[in-house]
């Protein structure tokens, strides 16, 4: 339960602390005192959105700090465990700043955490009902919600959960492999044809180049020989041959070499000349041999070479690597789509597997669903007619979705007649706002009961109520109160009157400035609080004995 709010620097709060009765806690005020500020405040610390329009002085950060007691809370304490923070006298201390740049930063137990951590912790804590939330009973989210909480099947919805997500990712996943498989298939056969082609040309390595080269000397072949022919003649048999005028040169050395020292090296190098010469001669027959001219090769290159280039400028490309580069990328993009029909079938077999898993569980919540309506029904229309609207119904519909959704396999929705015409009508179009009001009571009293919320705080949830009505639904708020704590701002005198602690929000002026302050009644200021709220600020001694004899009653 909530112990104590401290709120410094938010709207007209420059500062202001408030302890909390741990049973049913009224807060009255005039429209305008800060009534509605103070939650407001509240909702800081169960993770409402903040800037610094909230700040009351815009050079100093707002602070708004609130003590609770979790004895015994073992949903918290597990929180606290898996979040890793300490806890402190079976006390928890929950603390919100907003800097005048409109950040805001979030700490439980002094201890810095994320919006959505704080969020998390708020949502064990508190149950929070603002003016206009009646609206809510309307939508099928807050329907399902409520079934939920009664059903108490927490746990079942969490193995839901799990199996519903892993059954709706990979069946993303399917959808974006059909999709992928698709948009190959638009191209898969052209992709076919090309590797086909590229695949029976059977261009091996380097080749296009060797057929290029062979190519120049199939079409040279004749003047090759021919200058061969010319060389090895000039050499060996023309009228003077070179090589033989080298070796008449040797044996003219040789006869006087021994006469000059340098005749003798001159010889020997004419002597390696006519070596080398004779070498080069016999390279120049070796390769005039094997230099032919093959008419017939010559075709059939020309004709392989026909078709590479044909490839070559078909794929915009100008060698063999790069015309088999591309045949590998169009065989890995060909098994790629073989691959994804695999992925596909694979997948296909996964997603109903895990659609069955979650249909199963599905069921098994529907049914928890629908065997808790009937006695939900019954509550809410005793309740109802407590609060002055003994001919209303309320009708819980559970029908069969289309598909399988997040919660489950149901639609809920929450029908209502208000004059037993058996023409039962969504909420939101046939109920007035202070019949939203009464059932909104009347469902939130039945739920905490069974979600065993600590703290519940209703902000004018008793709008459109009076008379016999407001009477009787401050006897359902002070019956919530022997369980729960209950918080609640009124306008109607019937409920403060019920109140076991009654706060008093009033403004107050000081140098010029207004701000909100808030003050814990004792008997006599509850009776003047109450007479007010019956007669207005001019309160007659027959007010104030009405108002004794409803705190009485």
């Amino acid at each position: 339960m909530l112990l104590k709010i401290y709120i410094r620097n938010y709207a007209i709060i420059d500062e202001l602390t408030v302890e909390f009765n741990p049973h049913f806690n009224i807060i009255t005020g005039e429209t305008g005192a800060g009534k509605s500020i103070v939650m407001g405040a509240l909702g800081l610390i169960l993770g409402k959105r903040a800037d610094s329009s909230v700040l009351y002085n815009t050079n100093e950060k707002c602070i708004v700090e609130a003590t609770f007691q979790i004895k015994n809370n073992t949903e918290i304490n597990k929180l606290l465990l898996e979040c890793d923070l300490d806890e402190i006298d079976q006390v928890l201390l929950v603390r919100r700043e907003i800097g005048s740049n409109g950040k805001s930063r979030s700490f439980i137990n002094d201890t810095p955490v994320t919006l959505l951590t704080l969020k998390g912790f708020a949502d064990k804590l508190v149950d929070l009902h603002q003016q206009f939330d009646t609206m809510e009973l309307g939508d099928n989210n807050f329907q399902r919600t409520v079934v939920d909480a009664l059903a108490q099947h927490a746990e079942v919805l969490n193995d839901y959960s799990k199996i519903f997500t892993t059954y709706t990712s990979n069946k993303r996943k399917l959808e974006n492999l059909v999709a992928s498989q698709q948009n190959a298939n638009k191209e898969l056969d052209y992709f076919k044809y090309l590797y086909t082609e590229l695949d029976e040309a059977g261009f091996a390595e380097n080749e296009i180049e060797e057929l290029e080269a062979e190519q120049k000397l199939l079409e040279s072949a004749e003047s090759i020989k021919q200058t061969l022919d010319n060389i090895s003649y000039s050499f060996q048999e023309g009228e003077q041959p070179l090589l033989q005028q080298i070796k008449t040169s040797i044996q003219q050395l040789s006869a006087v070499k021994n006469v000059h020292a340098g005749i003798n090296d001159l010889s020997e190098r004419l002597n390696s000349v006519h070596i080398e010469l004779k070498d080069i001669i016999g390279e120049v027959d070796s390769i005039n041999s094997n230099v032919h001219m093959d008419a017939g090769r010559l075709e059939i290159v020309n004709e392989r070479l026909n078709q590479a280039y044909r490839l070559l400028k078909k794929h915009n490309v100008s060698a063999t690597a790069e015309l088999l580069a591309i045949k590998n990328n169009l065989y890995e993009q060909l098994q790629s789509v073989l691959n994804i029909e695999d992925a596909i079938k694979e997948l296909e077999i996964l997603v109903n597997e895990n659609h069955l898993q979650a249909g199963k569980i599905a069921h098994l919540i529907s049914a928890k669903r629908k065997s808790i309506t009937g006695k939900f029904e019954e509550d809410v229309q005793a309740l109802l007619a407590k609060v002055g609207m003994p001919n209303a119904r309320i009708k819980v519909s559970v029908t069969l979705a289309k598909e399988l959704n997040a919660y489950g396999t149901d639609d809920i929705q929450f029908l209502f007649d208000a004059n037993k015409s058996n023409r039962f009508e969504p909420l939101e179009k046939v109920a007035s706002g202070g019949e939203l009001s009464r059932l909104m009571l009347s469902i939130k009293s039945i739920v905490a009961t069974n979600m065993q919320m600590p703290t519940l705080l209703f902000d004018e949830i008793d709008t459109g109520i009076s008379g016999d009505a407001a009477n009787q639904a401050g006897n359902i708020m002070r019956q919530l109160a022997q369980h729960h704590q209950v918080i609640s701002i009124t306008h109607q005198p019937q409920i403060a009157a019920k109140a076991t602690a009654h706060y008093f929000v009033y403004k107050q002026e000081i140098d010029g400035k207004i701000h909100s302050r808030v003050k814990l009644l004792d008997t006599d200021g509850r009776v003047k609080a109450i007479a007010n709220m019956l007669s207005g600020s001019q309160h007659t001694e027959s007010a104030m004995q009405i108002a004794r004899e409803m705190m009485n009653n």
